[in-house]
């Protein structure tokens, strides 16, 4: 094990869904997710009304993950593998502390269905057992339930509010909760 989540792009099978590097030709399901007022209620990242600024995007991530500094992996359901449901992400990987941040969104047509529990589950697996990492970390705002339900479904401790601590693009200074799952926690 590296313990390096850069050392090569991940592609990762689970029971029901299969995270994969995101291509040009998801563009179009990128951009029903990016241009979803729902989806970035509780996100810093901004809403995206323009396809061509979604396509830029692709190439950014091929850039961020070459650069080291984020991971973006589309999620599909297995039944439909060339059709991205959403979106996960890995960043600000420390390899002092050797911990990594994660997040993710989803097509709101595909909530309440486990998705994104399956999906934390499936980052939390390759991180933990590929990877090695011994820390992953979430942020939450405090009025996102369903994000706090899923990382407390995959083991998460919640370790506190983060007063007035971030700057989030269109929100202004936020509350956010971080939960965190250490290798040792982890329910395999």
């Amino acid at each position: 094990m590296s313990n390096n989540p850069y050392d090569k792009f991940p592609y990762i099978v689970a029971d029901e869904i299969t995270l994969r590097k995101i291509v040009d030709s998801d563009l179009d399901n990128l951009f029903k997710i990016y241009s979803n007022e729902k989806l970035f209620q509780y996100s810093p990242v901004k809403l995206k009304k323009n396809k061509d600024t979604v396509a830029n995007m692709i190439g950014h991530f091929e850039r961020d993950f070459n650069k080291r500094k984020e991971i973006f992996l589309g999620i599909c359901l297995n039944s439909e593998p060339n059709n991205i449901v959403g979106v996960a992400e890995m960043f600000d990987y420390s390899h002092d502390v050797n911990m990594i941040t994660i997040g993710y969104r989803l097509n709101d047509r595909f909530w309440a269905k486990g998705i994104a529990t399956k999906t934390v589950k499936a980052i939390t697996d390759y991180l933990f057992n590929d990877i090695g990492i011994n820390r992953i970390q979430a942020f939450v705002m405090p009025e996102n339930i369903k994000s706090q339900n899923v990382l407390q479904r995959n083991g998460f401790i919640k370790e506190g509010i983060i007063r007035q601590g971030y700057v989030w693009k269109g929100k202004g200074v936020v509350d956010l909760i971080l939960y965190s799952l250490l290798k040792s926690d982890a329910i395999n």
